[in-house]
């Protein structure tokens, strides 16, 4: 069970692979656990008493809640997850982690995760660009942003100052 200071926490619908999820995010996200797995105390339409049915874990300070809800939904990019990043390093490891054995890249910071997960890796250099007083420079940023995929930290820079 969540502690008493959560309020909200996201639900995330799986086919079975709720545990291998919360495993794979917080292995590669910092301040992040896996806090608890649920097991079901009866069969149910998606297994069978025993089995997973969810995990709460904690992804850079913040409560999700993993549901093997079985295939009946699957994640789309309506829905993604927004991860502020402070420099390309830190960029590119969360970018290749994610995008890793099955991922997908996509365009302007977003990706996709092996499970369906959409991620938006956003460096905090590029949200400072495209909303930058300067119109101009702001404009070169979002020009710049919209040939990526993974953000390029410095040619965003280079896009604001005019380069």
């Amino acid at each position: 069970m969540p502690d008493d200071s959560t309020k909200i926490a996201p639900c995330l619908w799986f086919d079975g692979k709720a545990e291998e999820a919360a495993n794979f995010y917080v292995s590669i996200f910092p301040d992040s656990s896996v806090n608890a797995i649920n097991r079901s105390a009866t069969d149910w339409p998606e297994g069978k008493a025993g089995d997973v049915i969810t995990v709460e874990f904690t992804l850079l300070g913040n409560a999700f809640l993993g549901l093997n809800g079985g295939p009946a939904f699957r994640f789309n990019e309506a829905v993604s997850f927004q991860v502020y990043t402070d420099n390309q390093e830190e960029t590119d490891r969360y970018w290749n982690a994610l995008i890793a054995d099955g991922g997908a890249e996509s365009a302007c910071s977003w990706c996709r995760d092996k499970y369906g997960l959409h991620w938006q890796i956003a460096p905090r250099a590029l949200m400072a660009a495209i909303s930058n007083p300067d119109h101009a420079a702001a404009k070169r940023a979002m020009e710049a942003m919209m040939t990526m995929t993974k953000i390029d930290i410095a040619a965003i820079e280079a896009a604001v100052n005019g380069a």
